[in-house]
């Protein structure tokens, strides 16, 4: 039987411990909510600078959100979910407005999908896009010494890659704390599982692929302080996967704080993003010093 980090599973209870689409009832609702959240922000924001090129492909773009007149402003690169198969960056601009009514800088970011490209080389272009936030936010009013990364389902996961980059072996001159915070939320850590599921149709790991690509099985070689969220009404796998994550970062000497959202799933723990206190967004905003 397929095994989860809780136990083994026949087939059927296994995709529906980790694909939220199926866990979910109202999943497709909470979706499309998000696509109307981020049209409506996108009439609402001030300046926005779409489609910003930060690799060589079509699929390596980012939309930057900007406050007025930044000034070493700190900046949040933005990762979407989507099971490294699906959704776009044009999706979750809604992200991006706490941040910036905080005076903070958002790049929400896109990337490459299964099965055309590999999760090997999602993984690489997260890395160049933080990489290209290092180099390039400066000319934006940004401070490139205070970058948090913050990712959704899929993008927690490649959040959790990119706090595994050797800095300086990727490369040369960039500083190994290039990233001071990150928040993982709703991620998968530990992806052996995901073998068994149907995403695999589409990402087509084996072993090897998993092991490399498993946050949980990488030294986290980025230092940042870290906080790691799910929602309370979050699948059981997926709550173990945060709580395993956040146990493997601090046995490496990390600062990281774990916290559920009481009623939230893997959906409408993103869509409150604009109410007052909600806790995802007061973490966002304090780990980047805007609070």
């Amino acid at each position: 039987m397929p095994k989860g980090l809780l136990g083994d599973y026949d087939a059927t209870e296994l995709e529906r411990q980790y694909n939220p689409r199926v866990f979910t009832p109202n999943a497709e609702d909470l979706i499309d909510l998000a696509e109307e959240l981020s049209a409506d922000y996108l009439k609402r924001a001030g300046k926005v600078l779409p489609d910003i090129a930060y690799g060589p492909s079509a699929a390596e773009g980012l939309n930057l959100f900007l406050p007025d007149n930044p000034q070493n402003a700190p900046v949040e690169l933005y990762i979407h979910g989507g099971y490294w198969r699906a959704r776009d960056k044009d999706d979750f601009g809604f992200m991006a407005e706490p941040i910036v009514n905080a005076g903070g800088i958002c790049a929400v970011v896109n990337y490459a999908l299964c099965p055309i490209v590999t999760l090997d080389e999602i993984v690489r272009q997260m890395r160049a896009a933080t990489a290209w936030l290092h180099h390039n936010i400066a000319d934006h009013g940004g401070d490139p010494n205070r970058i948090q990364v913050t990712g959704h389902s899929a993008g927690g996961h490649l959040t959790a890659m990119v706090m595994a980059t050797d800095w300086p072996e990727f490369e040369d001159g960039l500083p190994a704390d290039l990233v001071k915070s990150a928040i993982p939320a709703s991620g998968v850590f530990e992806i052996k599982p995901i073998i068994g599921t149907s995403v695999q149709d589409a990402v087509k790991l084996d072993s090897v692929s998993a092991e490399r690509n498993s946050p949980l099985r990488q030294p986290i070689a980025n230092k940042g302080v870290m906080a790691v969220t799910v929602g309370g009404a979050e699948s059981e796998e997926f709550k173990q996967q945060s709580k395993a994550y956040t146990e493997y970062a601090r046995a490496q000497g990390l600062t990281v704080e774990h916290f559920e959202i009481p009623g939230k799933n893997h959906f409408s723990i993103l869509t409150d993003t604009t109410a007052p206190d909600y806790a995802l967004s007061e973490a966002r905003l304090r780990l980047m010093g805007l609070t």
